[in-house]
């Protein structure tokens, strides 16, 4: 087990590091950097609005990537830390700080190891868009997700909604295409020269674990965080079906005339204690 999952890590982190050049120069607009870099918030909607003030609070931000959106919850005022375990996607996330002077630090580091990497206690972690899909234990990553809260500090998640990533489009029918709780040992696997950005890069494999949402509420349940909100939402920043539609914001829908489905979930969980 440990073996196949050290292979999958590897596989992993070796198909993001490839990611990071074309993410990074956005061909297709979907990070939108350039607006990004004359300072915009690019925060998708859902999180934009769910998130709140955070000016004056301390947030990890758990597999971050190459930094955009810590960058933007530190414009908003936020004393932010981003953590990758891509070493490329953490060069160019100070890169990026650099270039906007805007105070975010980022580490490099599995998420698994947060703990050890990341200082002091956190008023909030934020995870959002792709992330536990790549890691095969869930309940591991509440209890880091715990570990880094100080009490009355809060998880705020947003990401694909586990039902709708069982399912994928055939001649244009939405069917189901993947069991509804990824083994342990035996993740997805994957390989292509796309990114969900729509970026060509050379092509890489993935190993992905979908993980149902009564495990993800059971496992931040189990650490010990208390469940404030979980809102199921019909838009996602992607078109996982071929032909979802755009709604303006770049958020993307099913076609009105076909069956409705929840395509994200966020939630909010909180560690009991600080006298809140």
């Amino acid at each position: 087990m440990a073996e196949v999952l050290e292979t999958a890590f590897d596989t992993n982190r070796a198909m993001w590091d490839g990611r990071v050049a074309a993410h990074r120069r956005d061909a297709t607009g979907f990070y939108r950097v350039e607006d990004f870099l004359a300072g915009e918030d690019v925060l998708y909607p859902i999180e934009a609005a769910e998130i709140g003030d955070v000016r004056g609070l301390r947030i990890a931000h758990l597999q971050c990537h190459f930094g955009i959106d810590s960058i933007c919850l530190a414009r908003r005022g936020a004393d932010v830390t981003g953590l990758d375990f891509s070493a490329p996607a953490i060069a160019e996330a100070r890169a990026l700080a650099g270039r906007t002077g805007v105070d975010a630090r980022f580490v490099e580091g599995n998420v698994y190891d947060a703990r050890q990497h990341l200082e002091g206690a956190f008023d909030v972690v934020y995870t959002t868009w792709g992330t536990i899909i790549w890691l095969p234990d869930v309940a591991g990553w509440a209890r880091v997700v715990a570990s880094l809260l100080k009490p009355g500090g809060f998880l705020y998640f947003a990401d694909a909604h586990p039902a709708m990533l069982c399912l994928e489009m055939v001649e244009g029918r939405i069917v189901l295409g993947a069991d509804w709780r990824t083994p342990v040992d035996r993740p997805l696997m994957e390989t292509s020269d796309l990114t969900y950005t729509g970026d060509q890069i050379a092509p890489s494999t993935s190993c992905e674990w979908i993980h149902p949402l009564g495990d993800i509420v059971t496992a931040l349940l189990d650490a010990g965080l208390r469940l404030d909100r979980l809102t199921e939402h019909t838009r996602l920043p992607w078109p996982h079906f071929p032909d979802m539609r755009e709604d303006g914001d770049r958020m993307f829908r099913l076609r009105e005339d076909q069956v409705q489905l929840p395509l994200a979930v966020s939630i909010k969980a909180t560690k009991p204690g600080g006298g809140g």
